[in-house]
């Protein structure tokens, strides 16, 4: 795609509307394009055939390394994640790996459920809230007392709630193209965050060492742990490793769980098919009190989530219609065939589950919420990724935010303030809501 402005390239159009300018030039020049960026060419592939040799490629093709080391390693630190080679960073994904299994996702549903009844009870009989400034704390919330353990979790105060802001802050536009040493504020706000942030994750690794107690939960299974080569995790990198697990989900599932929110309190008659599958899979008192009047707060279990399957169908669909990732990256290192075209060595190769889930030519009247459509081509539904580059917290996230929406249309009926659907943020990186106020009240 020519563009008349050096260096500069298609930035502003880009930057302007994604997934419409996404949009126009596949209609225009077909599945395989390419543009430049700030001096960097570009090559996207959509749809389900073009999308297949992204997410089946080999690390050596098609790396991930060189595209986010650079904005992962200052959040997550040195010796994890994409600062260490690939075979590593399998092996650190396939320890993280072992500790979402069932029986903990069962246990986890308790732990969230006991964070959702003191976090809401702090709600009036109705009103109005930011959603997505509440969720994302929840979701900090849950997640740590799930994933990191107790040690952590009783550290999480309103201070140290500001450091994961700040880390969070870390994943920005300007950290793809300004080096991490560059004295941004907010740069020396991560910076600063993640030195604090270490030093607590340690102290309560040494806690759990010296305890001699073995809990059920991935700060164990990470101390428990070792290579192939039968070296075991050092004390750095579990820590790095649980700050990255947080970090890697905390806005994603915090900006699904809102949009969420907001689709069911768009579609009413949703939301009372939702309401009396909830009725339905966790008993008559799941809305309001036990016969001697103490309230019920519904019972929530890992086996009932399953049995949420109109809840599950609005999920899906609202991870098509505001998938959280809008780009997914990879280094092109060797050229690649697909198609009819050859991708040279150095293009960044992407794919985006957002133009994907809104393709027309590949889903029915996709601009339309609709949670009884079929999901059917492979790598055009990706908002997990797919294949070997599939999310590692994808079950883990279908609990946590199932857990969620299960005890609040529980407990709460919601509607857009003024009817108003909040507009797609684009300025940030992840797309989450604009003006994300929501009204409530009490069942």
């Amino acid at each position: 795609m020519p563009s008349t402005i050096p260096f500069v390239g298609h930035s502003i159009q880009f930057s302007k509307s994604p997934v419409e300018f996404l949009t126009a030039a596949y209609f225009k020049h077909g599945p395989v394009f390419s543009f430049t960026m700030v001096g960097k060419t570009f090559t996207y592939l959509l749809g389900s055939q073009a999308s297949a040799l992204f997410f089946s490629s080999k690390n050596e093709d098609l790396n991930a390394e060189e595209v986010y080391a650079k904005l992962t390693t200052p959040v997550f630190g040195k010796g994890v994640a994409y600062d260490v080679p690939n075979n590593v960073f399998l092996e650190q994904k396939k320890l993280l790996k072992t500790g979402f299994s069932i029986s903990r996702f069962k246990h986890h549903v308790h732990l969230i459920e006991r964070e959702l009844l003191e976090y809401f009870n702090r709600w009036q009989h109705e009103g109005e809230a930011d959603l997505f400034a509440s969720l994302s704390e929840l979701i900090i919330l849950t997640a740590s007392s799930c994933l990191h353990g107790k040690e952590i979790r009783s550290l999480l105060s309103e201070d140290v709630a500001q450091l994961y802001w700040d880390l969070d802050a870390g994943f920005s536009h300007l950290a793809w193209v300004l080096p991490a040493w560059f004295p941004l504020p907010s740069f020396k706000r991560r910076d600063r965050a993640h030195r604090k942030m270490k030093e607590l994750f340690l102290e309560a690794i040494r806690m759990r060492r010296s305890s001699q107690t073995k809990e059920d939960d991935m700060l164990q299974t990470l101390i428990d742990a070792s290579y192939k080569n039968g070296r075991a995790l050092s004390d750095d990198e579990i820590s790095g490793m649980l700050i990255g697990l947080l970090l890697a989900g905390q806005h994603t599932s915090s900006t699904t769980a809102s949009w969420l929110g907001f689709f069911i309190a768009k579609h009413q008659d949703i939301q009372d098919a939702l309401y009396e599958e909830q009725r339905k899979v966790f008993g008559k008192h799941a809305d309001g009190e036990h016969a001697n009047g103490e309230q019920s707060h519904g019972h929530l279990s890992y086996d009932g989530l399953k049995e949420c399957h109109l809840l599950d169908l609005c999920l899906k669909e609202t991870l098509r219609m505001r998938p959280p990732i809008v780009t997914m990256m990879r280094m092109c290192k060797t050229p690649q065939k697909i198609l009819n075209y050859v991708i040279p060595a150095g293009h960044q190769i992407c794919v985006s589950p957002t133009t994907n889930h809104r393709l027309p030519d590949t889903w029915h009247q996709p601009q339309f919420f609709d949670p009884y459509r079929s999901f059917m081509d492979k790598f055009v539904y990706v908002p997990f990724g797919a294949g070997r580059h599939r999310c590692i917290g994808e079950a883990f996230a279908y609990v946590q935010i199932k857990s969620i929406w299960s005890y609040l249309i529980q407990k709460f009926h919601f509607e857009l303030v003024g009817g108003k659907f909040p507009e797609v943020n684009v300025t940030t990186m992840i797309h989450t809501p604009s003006d994300p106020i929501i009204r409530y009240r009490r069942r």
